[in-house]
Parts: structure tokens; sequence; C-alpha cells
């Protein structure tokens, strides 16, 4: 591919744009309970991660997650490869508040890739191609020597272009994709550095829209666009912006369901928990300690134990494995 990459703006973008700019003007006038928004950007968070893991083959899926025990020094592969990223997308809001940089990006695959690859924060040293299904090799990717010059360009760009920061994060991506500045994880590392800038311009609406989700259900179209090897990325822009529309769109409508507690004693955190039970419907302990990692077990069973006292869910099982519901009497 010719660097640095163009794109055209066509009727598409432009339409795009004004769809987001609105969104983003409605997603300010719709008030939504404090607890409910951090709910949606934790949830948000998780599929981000999953869904970004996802692409680049990770088997797991939601349910996966709510069975497994998300612990970030997993020996599993699979598992360790959604939780680095978990910290990743969950430091996003410490990044955005340092310059963009190769040590940032750096910084940013060595929280990817930790613990699964013995390169992780380290640039490419040997030269690369992206193969395809086949096996046949359909993209060459810059020497090594070239990495630093590629990525200052970037950088350069990123930071003084006066494009929309949807459009900059979209070519943003494609464009370190297609420097592969490392061995293994330029995908992941693409796409957050996508969210980065979204974040720092002011389109990271609150954290709660995982466009990875839309990536992973377009899987081929997102390849397809991400493949294309010329230096027009019109087409990749389009599509980018395509899934911010789509996954805005999704987000917003969860703000249609956020609950209106009949009860107004209900500590924040209890309020968290009960909106958990009522998204997903059966829940094990296990899951809901994950969502709470800094929470002590033993204040946690504390807090459902009062809730199922005062009836807003009942516990299925006396074991361990036991599950909590919803129970309408609370609600």
């Amino acid at each position: 591919m010719k660097f640095p990459p163009v794109f055209r703006n066509t009727l598409t973008i432009t339409r795009l744009l004004y769809d987001l700019d609105v969104l983003k003007a409605a997603a300010g006038l719709r008030p939504v309970p404090p607890s409910h928004i951090r709910f949606l950007r934790e949830s948000s968070i998780l599929k981000s991660s999953l869904f970004s893991a996802r692409i680049e083959g990770n088997p797991m899926t939601m349910g996966d997650l709510r069975r497994t025990d998300m612990n970030a020094q997993s020996q599993d592969k699979h598992v360790r490869e959604v939780t680095n990223l978990v910290t990743a997308y969950e430091s996003v809001g410490v990044w955005k508040g340092m310059p963009l940089s190769r040590d940032l990006l750096k910084e940013m695959h060595r929280a990817v890739m930790v613990d699964l690859s013995p390169t992780a924060g380290s640039p490419r040293m040997e030269e690369s191609a992206i193969f395809n299904a086949a096996g046949v090799a359909v993209y060459l990717t810059p020497a090594p020597k070239e990495i630093s010059r590629l990525l200052d360009e970037l950088i350069a760009w990123a930071g003084g272009t006066n494009d929309p920061p949807p459009v900059v994060a979209a070519v943003s991506h494609i464009w370190f994709e297609k420097i592969h500045p490392f061995d293994d994880g330029n995908g992941r590392v693409g796409r957050l550095l996508s969210s980065l800038i979204l974040v720092r311009g002011d389109y990271g609406f609150g954290g709660i829209v995982p466009f990875e989700e839309y990536f992973d259900a377009y899987r081929q179209d997102y390849y397809d666009a991400l493949g294309n090897d010329r230096q027009d990325v019109t087409e990749f822009v389009e599509f980018f912006l395509e899934a911010m529309v789509s996954q805005v769109k999704t987000s917003l409508s969860s703000f249609e369901d956020a609950p209106v507690f009949r009860h107004s004693d209900l500590m924040p955190r209890r309020s968290e928990i009960v909106e958990i039970v009522r998204e997903h419907k059966l829940v094990s302990f296990d899951f809901i300690s994950r969502r709470f990692r800094r929470i002590p077990p033993r204040t946690l069973h504390y807090d459902l134990s009062q809730l199922k006292k005062f009836g807003y869910i009942r516990r299925l099982g006396t074991t361990r494995g036991a599950l909590f519901v919803m129970n309408s009497v609370g609600w």
C-alpha cells in the first residue's frame, strides 16, 4: 500500500457524520441514572474486549464470559486475550490525557499482549506478510526499518488534521493496520487506537458504544474493507462510520430500558446488582463478583442477601453454583 492513505468526502460519509452528530445531540438530552450509565459502560468495555478478540479468532461468546472466571491471571489463552483487552479499554481514560506517540502505542500493545506474546510492547523486527485463509500472501507489510517513520507520519497526521474525529479514527485504524508495526495483536491495538481517538474527540458516547460488536457481526465485510490494498481508503471509512451509527443507535435504545426503582433506599451498588440481574436474566455469584472486583466477596454476599430479603431477586439452588433471577415483587 502507498502511504499516506487518502479518502474522498463522499455523500455517504457526509450523511453518516450528520447522523452521528444527531445521535450525539440526542444522547445528551436523555436523562439516565448514573448507575445505569456505569453499568452500560462496563458492559460496553466487556463487549468491546470480547468482540475485538473474536475478530482475531477467539471462540468465546458472551455466554462463555458469564460462566467463566475472568481472572486477570488466567492461564487460558482465550480468557487472557479478553481480560487483557478489558484492562486496555479501561486504560483509555488514562491514555486520553497523554500525547499520541510511538511509546504510547507500544504501551497499548503491551497491555493487549502481556503474557500472550514474548514481544509484547516491542516493534516488529522481521519482514512480514498478511495471508488469506488459503495461505496466500495478500499483503506485504513495510520493512521493519520503515516502521518508526511510518508511525511518526500517522501520529503527526492524527494530531494535526482538521477532519472529524470519527474519520480520523477510521483512517488511523486502517493506516495502523497497513503499517503492521507488531508481530501480533495489530488488529486489537488498531481498534483500541480508534476508541482512544473517538474518546479524545468527544465522540466516545460516554464509553457505551462497542463498535467492535458490529465488526464481528459483519466480519467478512470488515476484512474486505480493511484488506483493500489501495491508497484510497474511502470504502473503509464509510464502513467504519456505518458501524458507529449502527452501534450508537443500539446503545441509545438501551437507555429506554433504564429501570426505575420503586424503592429509593437502595445503595448504588445494590441498584447496579439489580440491573445486572435484570439485564442477564440468570447470573451466578462469580459473574457478579467479576463486575465488582474491588468489593470483598463477603460484602457482595450480604448485598445479595438483602436484595433477596426485600424481594428484588430470587435465588435458584443452594449450592455454590446457585443462580440469581429477578423477582417481580420488587419492581
